[in-house]
């Protein structure tokens, strides 16, 4: 293992930190899904909706070809609660500038493949982010296929 001085973190405490940020199975994320599939839906889980890109979404419903993301506020520079850090300051701002960008890029990308994105933020209410869900699986949907499962 690399010493905490060699590391990009500035102490051994953040070294640990941020290594034990969860990439998948948040609450937030957790929260969603759970409320999606007692309503019914079924969709796949941290997948790439288009094999050839490689970003993976939270959840994918793929014959509506919707794709969600729940981004954290810390590491997607959440407008309403992202606050820099004091320290390593230049490293940090570029890097969530940099997630910004991809996520930017990524809802580009799959749009222009024909796909439907939700981007919501880990603070939202999960009522709102599921109905906001709903909504472009509704619209994507046929109306005389009624199944809404992957």
């Amino acid at each position: 293992m690399t010493p905490a001085s060699e590391s990009w973190a500035s102490s051994e405490g953040n070294r640990r930190s941020m290594k034990a940020n969860r990439g998948r199975d948040t609450k937030p994320e957790m929260a969603v899904r759970r409320a999606l599939h007692a309503l019914g839906y079924r969709y796949r889980v941290d997948v790439r909706p288009e094999p050839n890109l490689n970003r993976r979404a939270d959840l994918v419903f793929t014959r509506p070809k919707v794709a969600v993301f729940v981004d954290g506020c810390y590491w997607h520079g959440c407008p309403k609660h992202y606050t820099s850090p004091v320290t390593n300051a230049s490293f940090w701002s570029g890097k969530i500038a940099g997630n910004r960008e991809r996520d930017a890029e990524t809802t580009r990308l799959l749009e222009a493949a024909g796909w439907s994105v939700v981007r919501a933020w880990e603070h939202e209410p999960t009522e709102d982010v599921v109905s906001r869900v709903r909504e472009a699986i509704q619209r994507r949907s046929e109306p005389s296929s009624g199944n809404l499962n992957t």
